[in-house]
């Protein structure tokens, strides 16, 4: 018995500082896989190890609660493309945030250090784009104050020039499936009852505000040239403003939550066709008879009518739960990336999903940028923001000829400091077109 004791005086302690600094250990130098806090695709889910800590709280039913929703939102509405195009230099900012997982006050923190919004934690006018990349739900209990307040930022943002492009992530989709593993029972009584929850991801104002402003995946232009958001890249064919010849042809981003996998087949015409798969299967989710969730109740799978593709783009592969781009040797993903960049007119993909806790991860020269750094105080991760501005700028030339400089510079912003992920310039001569 004393030796018992003794190695508790011994290790107690050890545990308790392991998990009061849990997000200042690198794991990987240590050798430690990330799995531990991720969610796992249900194909997957009863071959991976799951920590039951905070993080993988089991479901427990609550019985339904005779109290309503009471959450005041605006009608949700279209994003448009900022249209002012100042006289010689061009400039175009970009803010993009990971996951946010249930917790307003560090979302609001984030977005108000990025410059995002203001201290009232209204839109500020600063930024020209914000996007965020999917899981806004799950493992925290403000879901209807944060989708309440994307959708106000959206209206304010228009009604300046802005944008916010918002996604969905693999927690928006498994809640749509009716697959709640990682829902917090304090979270649903924000609801009111289950009934109430799966109305209100369903046909309630959050459920219309996916269907209506939320997509599985972005290109985001870095210049109005190649067009607005999301306009295919499909150069060469009418309609498509630039020739596949122009310098600034792949002057753009792709944002999705998980990945845009090199194994993926349906990469093309991109966005359009993955977003198309996307809407029809949110549609067919959304208006089937919800189904009791999981668990403690069975896992309800697609629907029955779900095609191939919806279904593969559901799959470990598709841009939902691809993790490849974080998790892949170095090696592997620089060999494999520019082919992906090609086919979907980019020059970068952000991607959240896949959390490292300390830092934002650039790879390949910031040709794949990892932005979900476990924001959420479940995660207890770093605050941070992805923040890219682009630059065209007119160059005097004695010939005549015409020149530009352009310039990206990429920055991960956090509470007490910038780090610069990618400076790069480009010399353009001749038509932009």
């Amino acid at each position: 018995m004393p030796r018992f004791f003794t190695f508790l005086a011994i290790f107690l302690p050890i545990l308790a500082a392991l998990f009061l600094y849990r997000s200042s250990i690198d794991l990987r130098a240590l050798g430690l896989p990330l799995t531990w806090p991720l969610a796992a695709h249900p194909d997957q889910e009863h071959s991976l190890h799951f920590n039951q800590g905070s993080d993988q709280q089991p479901f427990q039913p609550i019985d339904a609660i005779d109290t309503a929703v009471h959450s005041a939102r605006p009608t949700p509405s279209a994003p448009v493309v900022p249209s002012h195009v100042p006289d010689g230099t061009y400039t175009r900012r970009i803010v993009a945030v990971g996951d946010l997982h249930g917790d307003m006050p560090n979302a609001q923190e984030v977005l108000h250090m990025a410059g995002v919004v203001d201290e009232h934690g209204n839109w500020s006018g600063n930024v020209d784009f914000f996007v965020q990349t999917g899981d806004i739900i799950d493992r925290g209990d403000d879901t209807i104050k944060l989708y309440t307040w994307m959708d106000q930022l959206r209206d304010q943002a228009r009604a300046v020039g802005g944008t916010v492009l918002s996604h969905l992530g693999n927690h928006e989709w498994m809640n749509a499936i009716g697959d709640w593993r990682y829902v917090y029972p304090s979270e649903l009584m924000t609801f009111g009852s289950i009934a109430a929850r799966q109305r209100e991801l369903s046909v309630g104002h959050i459920g219309r505000s996916w269907a209506a402003n939320y997509s599985t995946a972005s290109r985001l232009p870095l210049h109005q040239l190649l067009g607005p958001p999301n306009l295919d890249f499909t150069p060469g064919e009418p309609g498509y403003p630039l020739s596949p010849q122009s310098p600034v042809s792949h002057a753009a981003i792709s944002f999705c939550h998980g990945g845009l996998a090199p194994s993926y087949p349906d990469l093309s015409p991109f966005p359009s066709r993955i977003n198309e798969l996307g809407a029809s299967l949110l549609k067919k989710l959304q208006h089937r008879p919800q189904p009791a969730p999981h668990p403690p109740y069975p896992y309800p799978g697609l629907p029955a009518d779900a095609t191939l593709a919806e279904q593969r783009m559901y799959g470990a592969d598709g841009p939902l739960w691809y993790r490849g781009w974080a998790l892949d040797p170095e090696e592997k993903v620089c060999k494999e990336v520019d082919d992906v960049l090609q086919r979907t007119g980019t020059r970068r993909m952000v991607m959240g999903h896949t959390p490292d806790f300390q830092k934002i991860v650039s790879r390949c020269g910031g040709k794949i940028i990892i932005i979900d750094t476990g924001i959420s105080h479940a995660y207890g991760g770093a605050l941070s923001a992805l923040s890219i501005t682009y630059t065209l700028t007119p160059e005097s030339d004695e010939s005549g000829m015409a020149r530009w400089s352009e310039n990206e510079v990429v920055k991960a912003v956090y509470q007490d400091r910038e780090e610069v992920l990618a400076n790069d310039t480009r010399e353009i001569v001749g038509s932009l077109l």
